[in-house]
């Protein structure tokens, strides 16, 4: 059961394209946020689409491989865990940042 303990798997589209940094070391982090959709009948008997959004990290191959072949609009599967920090801003307020980080990827689609 340890296995599962914090894993998060996702279908979804890339929503932008990827922003790759490059470290001194050369090690490469990958941003990017998937859109994974749901559907439901409402109570009129409507299908009603819900969208959510998720931001994913990735780093090392990962990066590299999102980096040479994922672009907006791709579909993927990520399989992670779920990560929460918190940061400063240039304003000096405190953000808080919830994403998943990536252990596989999968591409899929064209």
């Amino acid at each position: 059961m340890n296995a599962m303990k914090n894993r998060v798997q996702l279908i979804g589209h890339v929503g932008q394209e990827p922003e790759v940094k490059t470290f001194d070391g050369g090690k490469k982090v990958a941003n990017i946020t998937i859109a994974t959709n749901d559907y439901y009948t409402n109570d009129k008997g409507e299908k009603v689409e819900n969208t959510e959004w998720h931001k994913v990290v990735a780093w090392g191959k990962t990066a590299e491989i999102i980096e040479k072949y994922v672009t907006k609009g791709k579909e993927i599967a990520i399989d992670g865990k779920l990560t929460h920090r918190s940061y400063d801003d240039k304003d000096g307020t405190k953000r808080y940042v919830t994403e998943v980080v990536v252990n596989d990827l999968l591409l899929l689609g064209k």
